[in-house]
């Protein structure tokens, strides 16, 4: 027979899931038997293939929404089409992200309102649309994934820690609003993983100060992670699978961050 999973049944919308930190966490939330609705860009016949080898290989159902997320109207279709193609939405996980670098006074306006309304903006219109199912059931799961930049910063990303920072805000308010409910939030907080927005920094620090691409991953680590090695898609799915086990049930308003020790110094 079998074996149970840990979520058989249960409905997850993970945002910027068709690939790097989403997608392992939709991969992670899928093996444990989580129907998934993805969400992103991409080729239509890349993402169509992913969908159905994901549905195939781990048995679930998978859909997808091609939402714009920086559209708040986007935002409350796309969980309604969750709800209506999963029959609810029980676990959210707000991945998606955007990345801009400059000086603040050299920062472009129009840049820092694109990252605010990607990366903290529709994590809230996502909540607001997807608690009303969660409360239905008593029983709902919201994972917001942050960074090591929701807690410390670094220059020339002011757009990107004020959102990341304001993401962990978000995070404790829904925490208490949903403390006395079956429903909990939490925010995982990654420092590097090695995902195509990582890897255009670091081919970008390469062509910039003429070196091979090896060392400016080396510096890149150096600079910031203990570890000298990157977090994985994988070692974050897993930790969004334990947050939405029954034994995390009393983990609430947490940000937990997987980075190689970066804000321990």
């Amino acid at each position: 027979m079998k074996a149970q999973r840990l979520l058989e049944g249960k409905a997850a919308l993970v945002t910027g899931s068709t690939s790097g930190i989403g997608l392992g966490i939709a991969r992670a939330l899928a093996g444990e038997g989580a129907n998934i609705m993805l969400n992103g860009f991409g080729d239509a016949r890349e993402i169509e293939r992913l969908r159905s080898s994901l549905a195939a290989e781990l048995e679930v159902k998978v859909g997808f929404s091609g939402a714009d997320i920086s559209q708040p109207g986007q935002v409350r279709e796309m969980v309604a089409a969750a709800a209506r193609q999963l029959d609810g939405v029980d676990i959210l996980v707000n991945n998606a992200g955007i990345q801009h670098t400059a000086p603040l006074e050299e920062f472009p306006d129009e840049r820092w309102d694109a990252l605010i309304a990607i990366n903290l903006s529709s994590n809230f219109h996502a909540v607001k649309a997807a608690l009303p199912h969660m409360r239905r059931r008593n029983w709902g799961r919201i994972i917001n994934i942050a960074s090591t930049h929701g807690l410390v910063a670094s220059v020339h990303k002011a757009a990107y820690v004020a959102a990341k920072h304001g993401v962990l805000g978000l995070t404790k308010a829904a925490a208490l609003e949903t403390a006395a409910s079956g429903i909990t939030c939490n925010a995982i907080c990654p420092g590097w993983v090695l995902t195509p927005l990582v890897q255009k920094q670091i081919d970008d620090r390469a062509a910039r100060e003429r070196i091979p691409a090896e060392r400016a991953r080396t510096e890149l680590l150096a600079e910031k992670q203990p570890s000298g090695e990157f977090a994985t898609p994988e070692q974050i799915g897993a930790l969004a699978a334990f947050l939405c086990s029954e034994a995390a049930a009393q983990i609430r308003g947490a940000a937990l961050p997987v980075d190689g020790g970066w804000v321990a110094q």
